[in-house]
């Protein structure tokens, strides 16, 4: 009974700067969306509700998270979650980190992946989980050395650099519109651990059992695959999902961000390396300087939310809403802005030869 409690209350009051469609409420496609995920999860999971009020946004996410993480294939559950883990980790999400480690508990010792969440992947045991996190680690820098030697199989190839890609996406997303981590702050390390056990054991069940391929493709229209998604190829859903994941979110940024705000963010990302921003937010205050006052709030929520989510706080919301006071504009502007940071990452794990290097 207490880790169902933690686990409602987790859906109940973590999401910030939006009101979630409740799931006694919802219709259509956020329906759809809320009973799939609470069939893989046993709830429905805050980075589900954060997107509800943008149903095309929630279906985009849905398409991009379920078929790499959740679906079955040629990736065990376990690599899946250690690529989770180690994105997170990377891009320093706690809530992130949380759920996925401890979705590594029903899969893996306790050791493994503790040591993931602290970063010291040299004591990882398991030869194969310890590269395949180190990988993960610097999915995001393609100049590291670490991910020219994909630590799998090319047939995995979708699925694990899918995962990958859908968590430099939410983890960006977590950081703006969520409040705080999967388990109650304060707890000592012993708690926690046996919370973390608890919940570890409830989740087994569908953490070992293989979602079955293409449940999210009717949410969304058929779609061309972009050249800089080619790390799809070969895969029997993953790359149509994938295209109308990245068409939904297209979309999004069309309706809700301005075409320079857009280009501005796409400019900045066409040189961008994986490298950190650093704490000040001078280089984002140099950039929105290039636009017309009335697009700077905008230009800011994008940039931040691509390059340093984790700087996006209450004034930068505020700012964004005094012209665009609506939670679907605000949720659609920063997926668009998050997701186009996750496509770029995307195209340098593609085959050699094909997309962006």
């Amino acid at each position: 009974m207490l880790v169902q409690r933690i686990l409602s209350s987790t859906t109940q009051r973590h999401v910030k700067h939006v009101t979630p469609v409740p799931p006694a409420a919802a219709r259509g496609t956020v329906a759809t969306v809320y009973g799939q995920t609470v069939d893989a999860m046993k709830i429905v999971i805050p980075p589900v509700l954060l997107h509800s009020p943008s149903p095309q946004v929630l279906a985009g996410f849905w398409a991009l998270l379920r078929e790499p993480l959740i679906a079955g294939g040629h990736a065990s559950r376990l690599a899946k979650e250690a690529v989770a883990t180690a994105v997170s980790v990377a891009n320093a999400c706690p809530y992130c980190v949380d759920v996925h480690s401890t979705g590594m508990y029903a899969l893996r010792t306790e050791r493994d992946t503790d040591a993931i969440v602290a970063d010291r992947l040299v004591e990882v045991t398991d030869p194969f989980v310890r590269d395949l996190a180190a990988w993960a680690r610097v999915a995001h820098q393609p100049d590291a050395a670490a991910i020219r030697r994909s630590p799998f199989p090319a047939e995995a190839r979708p699925e694990l650099v899918g995962v990958a890609v859908a968590f430099h996406y939410v983890n960006r997303m977590v950081n703006i519109f969520l409040t705080s981590v999967l388990l109650p702050a304060g707890l000592s390390p012993p708690r926690r651990r046996f919370l973390q056990r608890r919940i570890s054991r409830l989740l087994a069940p569908v953490l070992r059992r293989p979602g079955e391929q293409g449940r999210s493709l009717a949410l969304l229209p058929a779609a061309p695959l972009p050249a800089d998604a080619a790390w799809t190829a070969g895969h029997p859903v993953m790359p149509e999902a994938i295209a109308r994941s990245y068409a939904a979110f297209e979309a999004a940024g069309a309706r809700s961000l301005p075409a320079g705000v857009r280009d501005l963010v796409s400019r900045r990302l066409s040189t961008w390396r994986g490298e950190e921003t650093g704490i000040s937010r001078a280089w984002c205050e140099e950039l929105v300087a290039e636009l017309p006052a009335s697009e700077r709030a905008a230009g800011r929520l994008a940039l931040l939310a691509a390059l340093a989510s984790y700087q996006v706080d209450d004034t930068v919301v505020a700012e964004f809403r005094a012209a665009a006071p609506d939670d679907r504009t605000l949720v659609e502007a920063a997926a668009w802005a998050s997701f186009a940071a996750a496509r770029r990452i995307g195209s340098w794990h593609n085959p050699a030869g094909d997309g962006q290097g």
